[in-house]
């Protein structure tokens, strides 16, 4: 079996991947800020979405972290950080897939919820409409959260623990997405 010369990456980081595998917290930080680019690359690549690869890409650096040590030969960082983020992509897209499936099926019953409610009133029925749009068009990054907290009446805890995110990445992500809602809709009464 023929081996591959090593790039100069692969000998210029010898020593910094060895520091990391010892804990040295300064060395990652530099390893992050070289290779973070291509990391990012890499998982958007795989994802296609922009929306998801900020997540994704704090996943993967969390992964090296704490995997670096066991990596046995460190100069083959670069096929071993490259099959790390590709991973992390892959199930991420797979997440993404499951929880679209579940947002249109959520989206469908938050319709039926709007439409069989007897109303003599169009105006609220047209009103109900702009607001089912709105949240249709949110990023699913906010929809998501924002339809099992509204349209479900889930806890930030329940919403946290089934998207896998810290409780406060919910909170923020409600924020924003009533944010992007009221301003939407308010762009739409004007």
């Amino acid at each position: 079996m023929m081996t591959m010369p090593l790039s100069d990456d692969y000998d210029r980081d010898h020593p910094l991947i060895e520091a990391i595998q010892q804990g040295d917290k300064l060395a990652f930080e530099d390893f992050v800020r070289r290779h973070g680019s291509w990391v990012r690359s890499v998982v958007f690549g795989v994802l296609g979405q922009r929306d998801a690869v900020d997540d994704v890409v704090q996943q993967v650096w969390t992964t090296v972290w704490r995997r670096i040590p066991g990596l046995r030969d460190s100069r083959r960082w670069r096929p071993w950080l490259y099959s790390l983020s590709r991973n992390a992509a892959l199930d991420a897209g797979r997440q993404l897939t499951r929880r679209r499936e579940q947002m249109r099926s959520l989206a469908a019953e938050a319709s039926r919820r709007l439409v069989s409610q007897p109303t003599a009133d169009v105006d609220v029925s047209e009103r109900h409409a702009m607001a089912l749009d709105a949240i249709r068009a949110l990023p699913a990054l906010y929809r998501e959260p924002f339809v099992l907290r509204h349209v479900n009446g889930w806890s930030y805890k329940e919403i946290a623990g089934v998207m896998d995110l810290p409780v406060d990445t919910v909170e923020t992500r409600l924020v924003r997405a009533r944010r992007m809602l009221r301003e939407t809709l308010l762009e739409k009464a004007v």
